[in-house]
């Protein structure tokens, strides 16, 4: 009992260290948002610490490749035109937008 217990901590422990989850991280399943988050990352290739200068130059990039003027279809186009926007919402406002108005004098 004791060797099938080590085998299993051996395992779970390079599990963690060769591929950077638990094994159990991989029984849970995401939310259908989080996938999408993670497919629109995908199709813009931005990381998940992203700008907004970065995601909207990936934008820029995609949306001249995929362009129907260049070869392109519309349907990829607003496909990546939703990538965009999904991407930008999630980001914080910009504090300058936030700050509460001077009080009169």
């Amino acid at each position: 009992m004791m060797r099938i217990l080590f085998i299993a901590l051996v395992v779970a422990v390079g599990c963690r260290l060769l591929l950077g989850k638990w094994p159990w991280e991989y029984l849970q399943t995401r939310s259908r948002g989080g996938k999408e988050i993670d497919r629109a990352r995908r199709l813009l290739g931005v990381s998940p610490k992203a700008s907004e200068r970065e995601i909207r130059e990936a934008h820029r990039r995609m949306a001249a490749i995929l362009h129907p003027d260049r070869g392109g279809s519309t349907a990829k186009l607003a496909e990546v035109n939703a990538a965009r926007d999904l991407l930008l919402a999630l980001l914080p406002q910009n504090t300058i937008d936030q700050e509460p108005p001077e009080p009169p004098q």
